[in-house]
């Protein structure tokens, strides 16, 4: 056994080896030191190799997905190695032969099927790069869910496409994989070098025809050499994984750079598009507008999210969708609930096609045709054209709607070896098979009554032991009839009754016993058939669901629309850019649940024919990132087809989307804070064009005052002059505020406070003109520093503030700043310090000591 187990081994040794025996999947050597520690399981010793004990651990099969889930996402590859025979089998070959044994996938993070190891309502990614003769190409694919997506793509445009995609596993070529596994990895992707060959482009066109059938992909596209090239390496990749058994991948949709608004990894981040800046689902933008009521939906939503459309025509089609349900309250209540439950098709189609489904399965199709079709029926004839298109589409596959309701029981078993699935009336001879399992008691004892009356003799009883199965026994004293009747053999006489047998109860004995085996074998054949009219079915099916994830969209969107108050936006070809009223979704949300309201502004980045930039400054804390964020998640989700948090919005087609916002760094490439905010500055000055929206923040203030005033005075007159496009600029570098007379695309804007009482009063309302402060050392206070800190801190802007007016700019060298410290306001003492200062510690006796430690603490109120 360890022979074959180390062969296997030799064949995959980049991943862990789960070696079927029995009921466990066993590791051995360093795979079971690695598993252990991973899983924190038992590691233990059996045997020995090479006089060392050779290391152990397992994991149950009935358990395993639980393991494996784990394992993937510690970086782990698993090579599944099942038992391809009955030990039984094994035996007949000799006592000492091995059960057979095979790999019948490698389990990757790319690869992934089953619901217990995906997230239901997340897409899960594997795409593959490809770049032939300088031009680049990425290709992915969604294996649970057959989907297949392919784009020309320059080298320079690689990282924000997989920021878009965030997939789970990207395949490169052997002899890029060192130059690129940082940039993939940085995506949070597994890196996955592949061997030249995969990606050559005429075996990959050959191995694409025969996936498809077909004779040239000419009737799917144009595809350039490059773009062939990446999506033959996927399907490589299927082909080394599934050991064969490839999903069900759609024929490829390409799409074409510029359809979608371009969006670079460091602005998905600042805006929290998808997730959250710590890395969770909730409080990201995705969660505050995600109102969809099925997986396949909820998947859809944030691809849209993830890529705002450019195309005019297809966001009016959309937002023409949402307005079709916002207005209709009944229909979308009707819907939704219909919605409700549709089961994930897709996936449940995708495990179907790779044999690695259960009865489940089939009755999710079933179940989803089924509300597809009762659905269709309740939309209206009336509705726009991509609601129209999405009804005649809900209505597919009838006749296997009608095989699968008549061949399924309502609630089948998960597993294909619980049985139980089929439906009484489908097949006699399972019904059969059933009674003889289920009901073998009853089937025997009436029997024993057929041959109680025929032979006369009342005491006859038919019974069972391991020795000779079923027979028919009598008291000596009958013995006689019995053996007068050619029907009945002799089996054995005891010293009180004589035990016969017949041929028709032997072969009753062999159907009882074999009856379970039986009915499984055939439920098993009608699973066989029943998934391969699926498959047959994939196109209808396909459509369906993709029907019907754009219906939970759609009717997503209204509610959101309906219970928000948000408002459909006017967009077109125009530089416009104008807001009224206009909310941070996540912000408004989390105000609302603390009891508070949120305090709506304004914003106009008109540009006719140049830039259109406001220049925002104001104090820290008073709202400025929440006012830049939240413009430009306007612009994303009314390019993603959605209403918007604003009461009037008209937004010209943005094609870029830049942001510069908060501070990090990245020790790991050995950047400063300073030098990721002037990388990231100079990608937006050296990309971003005439229709692009920029919002920065802050640029410049990770250096000194002179140097950073510079970068942003340079880079406010770079964006104005050079790339003329729309942006929000926010400062505390008040200089700034003097270009508005000097460029006429700049106008000034800040966030107005008020001081009461010494403390400052944020009124997040923005306002035409310039801050006259930052009122950074409230904030402070606000933070808990202590007050001495915070004073020392006023006293020091007070010296500059004077110095600025005196002189006409700070001069520190004339500042005692770093010579003798000025003395600290004096403070009146405290009731106990008072106290205190009347006391001689020497003339106090214990008892009067005692006495003054209960006043001073009666005198602090504790």
């Amino acid at each position: 056994m360890m022979v074959q187990y180390l062969e296997i081994k030799a064949a995959h040794g980049d991943a862990l080896l789960f070696y079927r025996m029995g009921d466990f999947y066993e590791m051995f050597f360093d795979d079971a030191v690695a598993a252990a520690e991973a899983l924190d399981i038992a590691l233990t010793k059996r045997g020995t190799h090479a006089g060392e004990p050779i290391p152990m651990c397992g994991v149950p099969v009935h358990a395993a997905e639980s393991y494996l889930a784990q394992l993937i996402r510690k970086g782990f590859r698993v090579a599944v190695c099942e038992q391809m025979e009955d030990p039984a089998e094994a035996r007949r070959r000799g006592s000492k032969s091995v059960v057979r044994r095979e790999v019948v996938r490698v389990v990757t993070p790319g690869t992934l099927t089953e619901d217990g190891l995906l997230e239901a309502r997340r897409h899960n990614f594997l795409a593959a790069w490809a770049e032939v003769r300088g031009e680049g190409a990425l290709a992915w694919t969604d294996v649970s869910t057959g989907e297949l997506r392919v784009l020309a793509c320059a080298p320079v445009r690689l990282a924000p496409e997989l920021a878009r995609l965030a997939p789970a596993e990207v395949l490169v070529g052997e002899s890029a994989a060192e130059s690129l596994r940082s940039l993939v990895e940085d995506t949070g992707a597994a890196c996955t070098p592949m061997p030249r060959a995969s990606f050559d482009s005429i075996g990959a066109a050959a191995r694409l025809c025969e996936l498809w059938r077909v004779s040239t992909l000419d009737s799917f596209g144009a595809f350039q050499r490059a773009e062939v090239s990446a999506m033959g390496s996927l399907v490589a990749y299927l082909e080394l994984t599934q050991r064969g058994r490839l999903p069900l991948l759609r024929p490829p949709v390409r799409e074409t750079a510029g359809r979608t608004m371009q969006i670079d990894a460091s602005t998905r981040r600042s805006l929290e598009l998808v997730r959250s800046i710590s890395g969770e689902r909730e409080g990201g933008l995705l969660a505050c507008i995600d109102r969809t009521v099925t997986a396949a939906g909820a998947r859809l939503l944030e691809r849209r999210l993830s890529s705002p459309s450019c195309d005019l025509a297809l966001i009016r089609a959309r937002q023409d969708a949402v307005d079709a349900f916002a207005g209709d309250a009944r229909l979308t209540a009707d819907l939704r609930a219909a919605l409700r439950h549709v089961p994930d098709m897709d996936r449940a189609l995708s495990r179907l096609a790779l044999d690695r489904a259960g009865p489940r399965d089939l009755a999710a199709l079933r179940d989803g045709l089924a509300g597809a079709q009762s659905i269709a029926a309740l939309l209206p004839e009336d509705l726009p054209p991509l609601l129209k298109e999405t009804r005649s589409d809900l209505e597919g596959a009838p006749d296997l709607i009608a095989r699968l309701e008549s061949a399924l029981v309502a609630e089948p078993p998960i597993r294909l070896a619980d049985g139980g699935f089929v439906a009484a009336g489908v097949e006699p001879e399972l019904d059969e098979a059933r009674t003889l399992r289920d009901e073998g008691r009853g089937v025997i004892a009436r029997m024993q009554a057929e041959f109680s009356a025929t032979t006369g003799v009342g005491s006859l009883k038919v019974k069972h032991n391991n020795v000779l199965g079923y027979f028919v026994e009598v008291g000596t004293s009958h013995e006689a009839k019995l053996r007068s009747d050619d029907r009945y053999i002799h089996r054995q006489t005891t010293a009180s009754a004589v035990r016969f047998t017949t041929t028709e109860l032997s072969e009753l004995e062999a159907r009882i016993l074999n009856a379970g085996n039986r009915a499984l074998e055939m439920e098993r054949r009608i699973f066989d058939d029943l998934r391969q009219a699926c498959v047959e079915e994939a196109a209808a099916i396909g459509t369906a669901a993709r029907a019907l994830a754009e219906l939970d969209v759609a009717a997503g969107l209204a509610e959101l629309a309906v219970s928000e108050d948000w408002t459909r936006p006017r967009i077109d070809e125009s530089r416009a850019f104008r807001v009224e009223g206009g909310r941070h979704p996540a912000v408004e949300r989390a105000l609302r649940r603390q009891g508070g309201s949120f305090v709506a502004n304004d914003c106009d980045l008109t540009a006719e024919g140049g830039a259109a930039i406001r220049l925002l400054t104001g104090p820290n804390m008073a709202g400025k990132s929440t006012f830049l964020r939240q413009n430009a998640l306007i612009v994303v989700l009314a390019q993603m087809g959605s209403h918007v948090p604003a009461r009037l919005a008209h937004l010209g087609l943005v094609s870029q989307l830049f942001s510069r916002v908060g501070a990090a760094d990245d020790l790991a490439r050995g950047r400063s804070t300073f030098m990721v905010e002037m990388v990231e500055t100079a990608a937006i000055l050296n990309q971003a064009d005439a229709r692009a929206l920029v919002i920065l923040d802050e640029i410049g203030r990770g250096t000194s005052t002179y140097d950073g005033l510079s970068i942003a005075w340079a880079t406010l007159e770079h964006l104005h002059e050079v790339n003329r496009c729309r942006a929000l600029f926010a400062t505390h570098y008040h200089e700034l505020t003097r270009l508005a007379d000097t460029l006429p695309g700049v106008a000034n804007a800040t966030v107005a406070v008020r001081e009461w009482n010494g403390a400052v009063v944020f009124l997040h309302e923005v306002r035409p003109g310039a801050a006259d402060g930052s009122y950074g050392v409230h904030v402070a206070r606000l933070a808990g520093l202590p007050d001495a800190v915070v004073e020392r801190a006023r006293a020091v802007l007070d010296q500059l503030e004077a110095s600025e007016r005196d002189r006409g700019g700070p001069v520190i060298d004339d500042l005692p700043l770093f010579s003798a410290r000025p003395a600290l306001p004096p403070t009146a003492p405290s009731a106990v310090e008072a106290r205190l200062s009347e006391i001689a510690p020497d003339e106090l006796s214990p008892r009067e000591a005692l006495s003054l430690v209960y006043e001073l603490k009666a005198s602090l109120g504790r």
